[in-house]
């Protein structure tokens, strides 16, 4: 008879672990902000205090840094409210502190408390309670002061309501938070990122005083910023201006027919010929460390007017092409963008990813430059040289790395695409699977830059296969001739000089099969090409499993949206809800493969860079033998065993998709 390890615990109902309230932030806290210092937790709480001001409440934000360690941050808005809440029977205050997801934010549009703020994730302040060993919030608000004081998340002093006295403020909010040490690499904040970070503040709201007081040195730093964008950017610039500084705004109006009224954007840019650029952009007083859509937009506009400018006065010398990078190449800028629901990229709001940004900033850039330049032609003139002068030291680079490869080019593949462009930065090869999606993307893709390989059926497995046995397979005879890189090993130093293209990008249907076939060339990539992925060659496209077809409503007109998965979905539905769209009256259509979508749709969801979702293939937190050994369990053939292991082990946590 069998009898059970003793070593090995029992596996039953009393395994299974329900992470209530903080619980999820303080067991993961990288997976809610970053863990090397404090700075983001704190962030949260300067957050709420900026969108109050944002919304017109109060001129004055004022950050302490205290002796004991403990930050403190006062603002003059509208106090967080402190009655019970309707439904869940608790001081709101108290939710705002301890529920991941509760918030004035999420109501958007009229009758919500914020039409602008910086995200829509709800998580905000309770993740900084979560990881504070104390946090002492008060609120001002109607004649009253109440005060609540957390422990680790937990209250340890209730609710105490008070008179106002004269000493207090008539309204706002005043938070000091402790931070845990146990959960930062460091506990000291950086200095030079929060005074960078409060000098954005003031910077985006014109009018508003931000003050530190550092209590040790007692040292205070002001800053008021009347000339917004302009001021701060002339401050921050090194370098000489070829033309004067082009700035402006705009913003969406009542009667807009495809964006909310107040969406919209505000910018400066200047061009120097040499200093490293400036780029810093916002959404919603959100610092997007690294950009999104709405640079892109800008990027766009401003390449867009520069090219017509240029057509205009026939000023491009004969062979050169320009690019948009060629006119943004010396480009500094401030950019300060509003959208109504921003989507960003992970809890910390590093990257703003809503699509429509892209045209929301775009369509009120370029109208304004082409303007300004048909305004000032000497100064369009200058800046259409140093656009050309970037495209031509572009085009000769690239034109160095074609002298190097030699005659003994390998015939490319007859079923090839291949793209105009031979500059490495700008080409892709994109490795389509079926010949009927390979026709739409050679349709909808732009024949400068970007080449089309289509696949027939299943990839080889390559795991087990010997390097010189390769060749045998056509499909893999053919990827390696069109990238122009000979099979290798993780110990090889292959010759790199003859990649063709900078990015060779994955391209298979949202489903099963598609899934398989990624999986086969993510193999055939780390087993026989691992320096490709290695220097960052390699990525995954993700196109889209559900269209959305949404009727006009009011003044604006019918749309098409595209949903990633079923959260996006879930996403897109309720966004048409809240804009009052009758429940069903919108169309939903799920791609069974790319060879469904046409030219145009192929092009908006997965080949254009400004919308497209392209993954990078990289090894992660695991090094290369862990990798190695992986993946040998997964695709080696006597295996199977191991396989089954792994199923067992992980099998709920995969989402099937029949």
């Amino acid at each position: 008879m069998a009898t059970q390890n003793p070593v090995t615990p029992a596996y039953s109902e009393s395994s299974i672990r329900v992470l209530k309230g903080l619980e999820p932030v303080k067991q993961r806290p990288g997976m809610y902000t970053r863990t090397d210092n404090p700075l983001h937790v704190i962030q949260e709480v300067l957050d709420n205090a900026a969108d109050e001001a944002l919304a017109g409440h109060g001129k004055k934000i004022r950050v302490t840094l205290f002796v004991d360690g403990s930050v403190g941050i006062e603002d003059e808005g509208r106090g967080i409210p402190f009655g019970m809440h309707p439904e869940e029977n608790a001081p709101v205050i108290e939710l705002v502190f301890t529920r991941l997801h509760a918030g004035g934010k999420f109501d958007k549009g009229k009758g919500g408390a914020y039409s602008f703020s910086g995200g829509l994730h709800g998580v905000g302040v309770s993740v900084t309670n979560a990881l504070a060993l104390r946090l002492e919030a008060t609120s001002y608000r109607e004649g009253s002061a109440a005060k609540l004081v957390f422990a680790g998340g937990d209250v340890v002093e209730p609710l105490q309501v008070r008179k106002a006295e004269a000493g207090d403020r008539k309204s706002g909010t005043s938070v000091r938070v402790w931070p845990d040490p146990k959960y930062f690499e460091a506990v000291a904040l950086p200095m030079a990122e929060l005074t960078h970070l409060l000098r954005s503040k003031a910077v985006l709201m014109p009018g508003v005083t931000v003050t530190l007081t550092i209590e040790k040195t007692k040292d205070v730093q002001t800053w008021l910023y009347k000339g917004g964008l302009r001021d701060y950017l002339t401050q921050t610039l090194n370098g000489e201006l070829v033309i004067p500084m082009f700035e402006g705004e705009g913003f969406a109006d009542n009667g807009h027919e495809t964006f909310a009224e107040g969406e919209g954007a505000q910018w400066c840019v200047a061009f120097t010929e040499d200093g490293a650029p400036v780029r810093e952009s916002y959404v919603n007083l959100i610092p997007t460390t690294v950009g999104g859509t709405h640079e892109l937009g800008l990027r766009d506009g401003l390449f867009t007017a520069v090219k017509s400018f240029i057509e205009l006065h026939s000023l491009l010398p004969k062979g050169v092409k320009l690019l948009p990078e060629d006119v943004f190449a010396r480009a500094s800028f401030v950019l300060s963008a509003k959208v109504l629901d921003p989507q960003f990229q992970g809890q910390i709001k590093e990257r703003l990813n809503s699509r429509d940004a892209v045209r929301l900033v775009s369509s009120f850039v370029r109208p304004a430059l082409e303007l300004w330049l048909n305004h000032h032609v000497e100064y369009g003139k200058k800046l259409a040289e140093l656009a050309i002068k970037a495209a031509q030291y572009r085009q000769k680079a690239g034109q160095k790395v074609e002298k190097r490869k030699g005659s003994g080019v390998a015939v490319l593949p007859g079923k090839l695409t291949d793209c105009e462009s031979r500059d490495l930065a700008q080409n892709e090869v994109f490795l389509v699977e079926g010949d009927s999606a390979g026709g739409s993307a050679k349709m909808g893709r732009n024949k400068e830059s970007q080449a089309i390989l289509p696949l027939r059926g299943k990839v080889l497995n390559t795991w087990e296969v010997e390097r010189d046995r390769l060749f045998a397979n056509t499909e893999i005879h053919d990827i390696s001739v069109a990238i122009g890189v000979d099979p290798h090993g993780p110990n090889d130093t292959p010759d790199l000089s003859g990649l063709r293209y900078g990015k060779i990008c994955i391209l298979s249907d949202a489903d099963v099969d598609g899934s398989h076939i990624q999986v086969l060339l993510l193999t055939l990539f780390f087993r026989h090409f691992p320096k490709l992925i290695e220097a960052g060659h390699v990525y995954v496209a993700r196109p889209p499993l559900f269209r959305v077809d949404a009727p006009a409503r009011g003044k604006k007109p019918a749309s098409k949206a595209y949903a990633l998965d079923e959260g996006e979905r879930t996403a897109i539905l309720d966004k048409l809800r809240k804009e009052g769209v009758r429940e069903g009256a919108w169309s939903i259509s799920r791609f069974k493969g790319l060879g469904e979508m046409n030219a145009e749709q192929l092009w908006d969801t997965t080949l254009n860079p400004d919308t497209r979702r392209l993954l990078p293939v990289q090894l992660g937190n695991v090094n290369f033998a862990q990798t190695e050994n992986l993946i040998t369990k997964l695709m080696g053939k006597g295996e199977a065993s191991s396989r089954r292991e792994l199923m067992e082990l992980h099998g709920d946590a995969v989402e099937i998709d029949v």
